[in-house]
């Protein structure tokens, strides 16, 4: 944005103005609120409004939803409305504000460049922008009829993954000396294809969706054609096409063209149409249209405008015949391109994000680690995403370590081992500029021998107590000295903890630092901190450790309580307790007849006294995707009380018990009583449930080396459970089951410790 408004000068270009109005549910809160109506009433009356109505009878089209079509289709809307006069007066008034314009901003990526000054061609305003607080220039203008006034626009998108390359590429300097030109790089890597046949894609741009790793484990992809058909394919309406697409690669059906010559342009996609352009090239080579009109036929199919298609139909059939070709043909040629054209995605647009998207595979398949840190550093809030970039490692072997004072950097990178090491600014409460002063400090004096040591050396007005407080935390002092955790923020005999002490000491000047005689002659009386000894107390739990790590770094670093048990999750849960707290997904579960299955850890117990003197308990259950509070009674609580301990992970199998009754107002409503049928502790949870573990691998990836690492890990972890390797084809066929070496193992340390060399498969039965 700079670069054009240097280039063309800041009176040719501008933003573009949207405008925000009012809609239903927006309206009627707003009136609300200037009527004093209650935020109960206001939210009761605002969920009435539908998010969608049913269809017109007459037109058989969707019918808008708004507050007129509201008191037509909604039975309870209208009949709040009739009943109560000042309901009445509110919906009334919300009515007329529906569809104004209620605020202005700014176009998320348009942006307009004019060949003149923009005041001769469009009426231009400011707009406050909500990060940098400037005003920006805008076209008064939105951008539905800013074209038409002769303007061109312009979308600036802004990747992430283009931070990301560049952090990978700082990463890979900094860990291997190596410079990479990303842009020169071969674009025929064997490695790199490897990477993409195998759906090994988690991190690349583009490519890491489970239904993308399906469907490029299938296709085998061997060309960057390839990979540009599948990035254009993989969108709502293409994506029929796919496993058409597939077959005609591997052979498996034959490649049709509807008429010969358009061989020249569908080759390379199988005889599938894919691209935009190549609509537009078959429309000049079928039926002689110029480009201009070809250009007009793909605006036309894309933006799905109805007359402009139907006055190009007749041209292009016409020019079609007048080109000897049959006119059956051609009409379901245009008939296919309706149906398609609108999803198409133009081919340019997909041959730049295949390149992006190459990039990185290509960094994954030759420098994985100094990828995945550039990963952790773009999404360190994104607690989802890091979850499943740590697994992603850690099934290569790759091992995502906490901070530590002495090998992170400010941000994730890749130590002498291999691994992958925490970033210091990627805590929350120590900042990009104490970051810079521990490590700046480090780099220029040496390693930090101790707590001490780094104490009296840091810069304390950047590195504060709360930032030396969360470094604690997280764990990053545990390699400069045998001292847990707890003992940080332990209260000694003077009411103070070692940190207090500590910046007490390191606080004085480097003459008190050092015994020296001060300015005025005197000794300082200095407390020898260095012969402090740090308080004995216990140390914190796994849930007090996981819940400090949540605090200070958005997730769990030494891994989340619930994360060795992940393969139970996976494979005998059918909920998580987010969901738990959505009815109408209970009541879904409920009616199946199977129950729920649910695993959590427990984080807070409350045992309280029902009105009859009786205990009952409340419980609060966590796992990777949220919290929910359960409530047991009377003979369940007498009975499961004893597992439900603080810090206790569970397994649970309950049933659900759904009570119709009506209130004192005389709506219906329902009771949902969740009710456990068993409980076990979730170490126990592998011996009762799972009977066969099974791993399943690729016959091309079956090597000595292979069944040596795997042999290897099973006689380390002999137990009860049934073991069974599959081998499959490169297209997940099924090829055989080999069981030449029977034998059985203990399941839960065996999945903790199981990795492979080559892509595997776990499944638990």
């Amino acid at each position: 944005l700079e670069w054009i408004t240097e280039k063309y000068g800041k009176e040719r270009v501008a933003h573009i103005i949207t405008y925000g109005t009012m809609a239903t549910k927006s309206s009627l809160k707003d009136v609300a609120r200037v009527h004093n109506l209650p935020i109960a009433d206001s939210d009761k009356l605002t969920k009435m409004i539908p998010d969608r109505l049913p269809d017109d009878p007459t037109t058989h089209k969707a019918t808008k939803v708004n507050i007129k079509n509201c008191l037509r289709f909604v039975p309870e809307f209208k009949d709040i409305y009739e009943k109560d006069p000042k309901i009445h007066e509110i919906i009334d008034y919300a009515a007329q504000l529906e569809g104004t314009v209620r605020q202005v901003g700014i176009h998320a990526c348009g942006v307009i460049i004019g060949a003149d000054d923009l005041m001769e061609f469009a009426p231009l305003s400011t707009v406050e922008d909500k990060k940098t607080k400037e005003d920006i220039i805008v076209t008064e203008y939105e951008g539905s009829v800013v074209e038409d006034v002769g303007l061109i626009k312009m979308d600036f998108l802004g990747l992430s993954t283009l931070s990301i390359i560049r952090e990978a590429l700082s990463n890979i300097k900094k860990s291997k000396g190596i410079d990479i030109d990303i842009d020169h790089i071969p674009l025929d890597d064997k490695e790199t294809f490897q990477l993409f046949c195998d759906g090994d894609t988690i991190g690349t741009f583009q490519f890491e969706s489970p239904g993308m790793q399906k469907y490029l484990h299938e296709l085998q992809p061997s060309t960057f054609e390839d990979l540009i058909a599948m990035n254009a394919l993989y969108r709502p309406g293409p994506m029929d096409y796919i496993p058409q697409f597939i077959d005609r690669k591997h052979g498996r059906e034959k490649i049709v063209y509807d008429i010969p010559v358009m061989e020249k342009y569908l080759k390379d996609t199988y005889g599938i149409t894919v691209y935009q352009e190549q609509v537009m090239l078959l429309s000049r080579l079928l039926a002689n249209f110029t480009r201009g009109e070809s250009d007009t036929l793909r605006k036309a199919m894309g933006k799905k405008l109805k007359d402009k298609l139907d006055a190009l139909k007749p041209k292009f059939i016409d020019g079609g015949i007048s080109n000897g070709h049959d006119p059956k043909i051609l009409e379901k040629i245009w008939a296919d391109w309706e149906k398609f054209a609108s999803y198409a995605f133009n081919k340019s647009h997909a041959t730049c994000y295949s390149w992006v998207a190459y990039q990185t595979a290509y960094l994954k398949a030759h420098y994985r680690a100094e990828l995945m840190a550039a990963n952790l550093t773009n999404n360190v809030n994104d607690i989802k995403k890091i979850t499943q970039f740590v697994e992603d490692c850690l099934k290569k072997g790759i091992v995502v370590k906490g901070p530590d004072i002495n090998e992170s950097d400010q941000t994730f990178t890749v130590n002498k081992d291999g691994n992958i090491r925490f970033g210091l600014s990627a805590l929350k409460g120590v900042g990009q500029s104490a970051a810079n002063s521990i490590v700046e400090e480090r780099q220029a004096n040496g390693p930090y021998k101790s707590f001490i040591d780094f104490m009296t050396r840091v810069n304390l007005r950047t590195c504060n107590k709360r930032c030396i407080e969360v470094l604690a935390m997280s764990g990053a002092f545990e390699s400069v000295g045998r001292e847990h955790r707890a003992q940080y923020f332990a209260i000694d005999k003077d009411g103070r903890t070692v940190i207090d002490k500590c910046i007490s000491y390191a606080s004085k000047s480097d003459a008190a630092v050092k015994n020296q005689i001060s300015l005025f002659g005197d000794e300082e009386e200095v407390e020898d901190v260095l012969t402090l000894d740090f308080p004995e107390c216990v140390p914190w739990n796994g849930l007090e450790q996981a819940k400090h790590e949540y605090e200070v770094a958005g997730f769990y670093i030494s891994g989340h309580p619930l994360e060795e048990y992940k393969y139970i999750l996976e494979n005998f849960t059918n909920i998580d307790l987010a969901r738990m707290n959505d009815e109408q997904q209970l009541v879904k579960l409920g009616s199946t007849g199977k129950g729920l299955q649910f695993a959590g850890m427990i984080s807070k117990k409350v045992v309280a006294l029902d009105k009859n003197r009786r205990e009952f308990g409340i419980y609060t259950l966590e796992d990777q995707q949220g919290s929910w509070t359960w409530r047991l009674f009377k003979e369940d609580f007498d009975k499961f009380k004893w597992v439900f301990e603080e810090g206790k992970c569970i397994y649970v199998n309950a049933s659900v018990n759904i009570r119709s009754y009506t209130d004192k107002e005389g709506n219906p409503r329902r009771f949902i009583d969740i009710k456990p049928v068993m409980i076990c502790n979730l170490e126990d949870a592998y011996e009762k449930l799972c009977k066969l573990v099974r791993i399943v691998i690729r016959i091309q990836d079956v090597s000595q080396a292979v069944a040596h690492d795997l042999l290897k890990q099973l006689q380390a972890h002999k137990g009860k459970t049934e073991f069974n390797l599959r081998i499959v084809e490169a297209n997940n066929v099924f090829f055989g089951d080999f069981c030449n070496y029977s034998t059985t193992i203990a399941p839960q340390t065996f999945l903790k410790d199981f990795r492979l060399s080559v892509p595997y498969k776990i499944e638990l039965e």
